[in-house]
């Protein structure tokens, strides 16, 4: 049988006390923030307490936060959101931390707590720009190696800062200036005369 979300959310409160910022349980949910220093004890803690158990880290994501609820914001831009899994206790567990510093966010790796993180990190490194303090090869996973910026980021341009096509004359891949328009993303609507009209 899984575990109550108010249950769940008791415990990490009566566990962690002030580590924790904030738990809170939505549509079923527990998602608990941790503060950036407390995130590598914290984790370690909610795989090996027996009260807990999450042996899986599912995923890792990184999340720009610069305009959430379209409003200016005093709180920290970029996050790292930890999905966990307890198979022996059949929970599940979100876990945010945000990075203390939005011109160069760096947060704590916890590739030595779940080895999974790897990729994971890596992917909110290449990204975000998120750097994980402590991860043993962090480096780019999906662009290239010589991409300027970070894509997901709020700030970065649609169409990009350089192109890449291959050049047939040097027989070989080049980058260039972005030479693409900016264009209307707002669709054409046609409709025909009297296209509402009701019999």
């Amino acid at each position: 049988m899984a575990a109550a979300p108010d249950a769940l959310a008791g415990s990490l409160r009566s566990a962690f006390g002030d580590s924790l910022a904030g738990v809170a349980v939505a549509l079923g949910e527990v998602t608990a923030v941790v503060a950036h220093a407390a995130l590598h004890a914290t984790m370690r803690t909610l795989r090996d307490a027996a009260a807990f158990r999450f042996e899986t880290l599912i995923d890792v994501c990184g999340v720009d936060y610069s305009t959430f609820g379209n409003a200016a914001r005093d709180a920290p831009r970029f996050a790292a959101v930890y999905h966990l899994l307890s198979l022996s206790n059949n929970a599940r567990l979100r876990v945010r931390t945000f990075a203390p510093d939005d011109d160069f966010p760096v947060l704590p790796s916890v590739i030595d707590v779940w080895p999974s993180a790897n990729w994971f990190e890596r992917e909110a490194f290449d990204l975000y720009g998120i750097v994980f303090e402590g991860h043993p090869d962090l480096r780019r996973l999906l662009t290239d190696y010589g991409f300027v910026g970070h894509p997901f980021r709020k700030d970065f341009p649609l169409s990009g800062h350089v192109e890449m096509r291959f050049d047939p004359e040097q027989g070989r891949v080049i980058y260039q200036p972005v030479t693409i328009e900016p264009r209307e993303v707002t669709p054409r609507i046609v409709r025909e005369q009297n296209y509402a009209d009701s019999e």
